[in-house]
């Protein structure tokens, strides 16, 4: 196919051409834009006046081959839909933006092939660092190898798993998950579901033995069979709620307490819509606090913890690590504190109606 010289496309403006039209030498245009100390303010304005007119753009990749520095910083989280992530990167984004960093920003969809074809593009596009959240099936670390080796720094948040190379940002979940079963035990709670998620994560892992041991403090037996484990979206709530309206009345348990609140919600939603009181027949309790919890009626029980300040440590430990690679960095796993927020949901006793702030 054939184009006149009309439709061509129209050459990249470099400094030379600026250089041309201001009748100066390329190299004091390059200072220039730099903002270099030895260029007079008055030449430097004129140059990057002269540069937004010739529409001029800076070869970034030809100056990060030279530094050897991209100024960007990978992110791989599960999924962005949920509130804990999206609050995460906001936090990231708050850090990276006062620091001069720029995100890359992916998803995992929650599958380890996927997460190990981004970390691979993440890799081969020279991310300073990598943030990464692990996907529910993910088996082990061995696709940060490359990582490792080039000595660029990786810290995970959220979910982690043990390493003797890699630093992480965590909640205490154990702790969390036994202060939520206590608190469902006070209520006189003693059948309670846990729907949990993929015990490969620790997170979940975590969660799982904090309601174990909470259960066997109290002296009620720990089962297996209520355990639950599922993908803790949507489907899932609904699922656990039908499966318990199969049951006779008199072997139904008295609690529910999942491990997000997504799965907590639609599961009280629809036992709700077939009859079932909420807290008087089943106390239910979620984990997240996300924005919904207070919108729904009763309230949700939910475990408290700010994704914000997650991803700000997150994202000022991985800069930390960039910045002074020299330095003889600990490998640190920070465990951050929650807090059980009380609502309606299980709240059964007058006397018990203590409530945290939101």
């Amino acid at each position: 196919m054939h184009y006149s010289n009309s439709t061509a496309m129209k050459k990249e403006t470099t400094i030379y051409d600026i250089a041309k039209e201001l009748k100066i030498s390329a190299s004091t245009v390059s200072r220039g834009l730099r903002n270099s100390e030895d260029v007079k303010k008055r030449t430097a304005n004129l140059i990057a006046k002269k540069a937004k007119e010739m529409g001029y753009r800076p070869n970034n990749f030809a100056a990060n081959l030279r530094t050897k520095h991209t100024d960007a910083i990978g992110v791989i989280v599960p999924k962005l839909s949920s509130h804990f992530i999206a609050s995460a990167l906001a936090g990231m984004e708050c850090v990276a933006h006062e620091n001069r960093y720029n995100l890359i920003i992916a998803q995992s969809l929650e599958k380890y092939e996927k997460e190990k074809e981004t970390v691979s593009a993440m890799f081969a596009n020279r991310v300073d660092g990598l943030l990464l959240s692990l996907a529910s099936d993910t088996r082990d670390l061995r696709h940060l190898t490359p990582f490792l080796r080039a000595q660029t720094p990786v810290v995970l948040f959220d979910r982690a798993a043990d390493s003797e190379n890699i630093s992480s940002i965590t909640i205490d979940n154990y702790q969390a998950a036994y202060e939520t079963t206590q608190h469902l035990v006070a209520q006189g709670c003693q059948s309670i579901i846990h729907l949990a998620g993929n015990d490969r994560r620790d997170l979940y892992a975590g969660r799982i033995k904090g309601y174990k041991d909470a259960l066997l403090g109290n002296n009620i037996a720990f089962r297996e069979d209520r355990v639950w484990r599922c993908d803790l979206d949507e489907k899932a709530g609904v699922e656990a709620a039908r499966k318990i309206l199969l049951m006779p009345p008199s072997k139904r348990p008295d609690a529910v307490f999942a491990a997000n609140d997504i799965a907590a919600i639609y599961c009280m939603l629809h036992l709700k819509e077939h009859g079932v009181n909420i807290p008087r027949d089943i106390c239910i309790a979620g984990f997240n606090n996300d924005p919904v919890c207070s919108m729904v009626q009763p309230g949700l029980t939910s475990v408290n913890y700010s994704g914000f300040e997650i991803g700000k440590m997150a994202a000022l430990s991985l800069i930390d690590l960039i910045r002074y690679p020299q330095a003889k960095h600990p490998v640190t796993a920070i465990v951050m504190h929650a807090n059980l927020v009380t609502r309606g949901s299980s709240l059964r006793k007058a006397n018990k109606r203590q409530r945290s702030p939101d």
